[in-house]
Formats: structure tokens, sequence, C-alpha cells
């Protein structure tokens, strides 16, 4: 017959609740106990299996984390950056995507709960940042990533309109005063504090002109967008001039800008400067490698990973709200024109 929680709890002494503790929150427990109980399990040769935590109402030594996509390469370093704090403290990472869909972040949530998690990081849909709240109603530790937070949670985050600012500073640097910006509204606040630190810093340079900043909209943060993005600047040319610098909302919309523009015989950087956003790997590999505005995306996630961990374990932790300067790097698609 298979030992029990009940019998090693019988066999020291102690409730079944502190067998529990001993499993799962181990510092909580006053060091002679925890000694009384491992001895009382290695005496009974008992086993904690993971089903057995389940059915018991524990919770498993597993967390979950909801982003948008595991296969785009700034979700997936982020991911790596949880990954690595997961495994060294003994964890289990679960990844589920929602594509940006309310409906299946709503699931991928549910899901988890049902596994009895420990704790979930939350890289929100476009408005759905708040369905956290149901899972921090089960008790459950959870922390949003890449979305600011309020003052009763944890959150990671970077400071977007800052990077706004910062890739905009640089295109005025080299005497580009025609600017645009390409986004989409499935990021939303993110793109729209990039965007804002645009016009902010047009504003304190004194040369904010009208149309101050010329926004083009796109459906998605994918290479064809930013080449369809890069088509419409192209088609309005009739009306307006064409814009000598672009941010684009991200390194993919970057590289489809650059792939659209240089299709149809305009230079980059020579006739148009274009910035990207994020910094992944691909930057430095395509044709023109592109200024971007780095993210710390590995320290992201891991900065977010040990946030959930202190608020599983910790008694007293104290919610935390870690914001992220972004840094502007310099390379080959941007120059004066």
């Amino acid at each position: 017959m298979a030992v029990t929680i009940e019998d090693v709890a019988r066999r020291a002494g102690v409730s079944r609740g502190t067998v529990s503790n001993v499993l799962n929150r181990p510092e909580v427990v006053l060091e002679a106990t925890r000694t009384r109980v491992l001895e009382a399990m290695h005496e009974l040769d008992f086993i904690a299996s993971q089903p057995a935590r389940m059915l018991g109402g524990l919770r498993s030594r597993s967390i979950g984390l909801v982003m948008h996509d595991v296969g785009h390469p700034f979700f997936a370093e982020i991911a790596r950056g949880v990954e690595d704090v997961a495994t060294r403290e003994n964890y289990v990472l679960t990844l589920t995507s929602t594509r940006d869909d309310d409906e299946r972040q709503r699931a991928s949530l549910r899901l988890l709960l049902a596994q009895q998690v420990s704790g979930i990081l939350l890289i929100p849909t476009a408005s759905g940042a708040d369905d956290l709240r149901q899972v921090r109603e089960r008790g459950v530790a959870a922390v949003l990533l890449d979305h600011e937070g309020g003052a009763n949670e944890c959150s990671v985050a970077v400071d977007d309109v800052r990077g706004g600012i910062a890739a905009t500073q640089h295109l005025l640097s080299l005497g580009h005063h025609r600017l645009a910006f390409v986004g989409g509204p499935r990021r939303g606040q993110r793109h729209s504090d990039r965007l804002n630190g645009m016009r902010s810093a047009l504003a304190a340079s004194g040369k904010q002109r009208r149309p101050a900043v010329q926004a083009v909209t796109v459906p998605a943060d994918t290479i064809a967008c930013g080449e369809e993005a890069a088509r419409t600047l192209l088609s309005n040319r009739a009306t307006r001039r064409l814009p000598t610098g672009i941010l684009c909302g991200n390194d993919l919309l970057a590289v489809g800008m650059i792939r659209g523009l240089t299709s149809s015989g305009v230079s980059v950087p020579d006739d148009v400067a274009v910035v990207g956003y994020d910094d992944i790997e691909l930057t430095t590999l395509v044709g023109t490698p592109i200024t971007s505005i780095r993210q710390p995306m590995y320290e992201m996630g891991r900065t977010a990973a040990e946030l959930l961990l202190s608020e599983i374990h910790e008694e007293t932790h104290t919610h935390r709200n870690v914001r992220f300067v972004p840094e502007l790097i310099v390379r080959e698609s941007t120059a004066r024109p």
C-alpha cells in the first residue's frame, strides 16, 4: 500500500498541513520540525508524486507563462529568461500562446489553474490585463510581463515612451524632420507609448511641424505587414512627401519596411532612415543591419520569474513594478538624408 501524507504526519507527530508545507513551502517550517518530517518520509519510503499533490489540493511545482507567440524572437527570449530561473529553482515551466486573442488568453489561464500551477506570468493581450484578477482571486501568485502593473501586483515592463524619444532624437540629430511611425493596435499600449514618445521628442525639439508624425497602422507585427506599410507610404507620395525617418514598432516590421522600400528603388538609409524596436538577433543578419531600440528581453523574463517565485515562497513578499530603460543601438539603417 502506498504511503500517504497522513502516514507521514502520524509518524512525525505533526499535522497534515505541516507535511504539505515541508513539500511545498519548506522555508515556513521550523528547521527541527522540517527535519523530523523528512526523517519520517525516509523511514516510510514516502514518495511525493505530483498527481498525489494535485489530488490533495496542493500546488504543483510548476509555473505558467502566457504569451502572444512562442515562435516570435522577442517572446522567445523572454521565455528563455523565465525558463533559466525556473530550472534553477526546480520548477517546471508551461508555455501557452494567445496570438493576442482575449478568449485564447482566458482559456490558457483556466487550463493553468486546473493544473494547479504555483504561479502564472502573463504577457497580456491588448485588452486582457484584467484577466489576471481571476488568478489572484484563486490565491495563485501572478506577475504581469511587458505591461505596467498597479500597486497591488508585481510587473515587469520597459519604458516605451523613452524608447520612442530615443529613436526620434536620433533621427532628428541626423537631420530628419519628416517622420513616420509604423505599428499596430494589437500591441495596444506598447505601440501607443512609442508613438507618444516620438511626439514628445518632436515637441521638445521645437521642430514640430504639420503634420507632426505620420502614423501607419498595421494589423500585425510581421515582415509582411512591414512591406505592406512601405507600399502604403509609397502610394501616398502623390498627396504627401515620403518621410525620411521611420520608427517601426518592432524589428520584424523594420525588416519588411526596408524590403518594401528598396524593392521600389528607395535607398535605405540614403533616402529613408529606418529604426526598429526590440533589437532581436535578426537586425544584425539582414543586408542592411538595422538601428534598433534594445529591450532587455532575457532580463525581463528572468526578473519576472524571480518576482513570481518570491511571491510564491515569501510570506512578507512586497509587490514591485520594475521598469527597464531601453537603449538605442545604432547600425547602418540610419544616416543623414
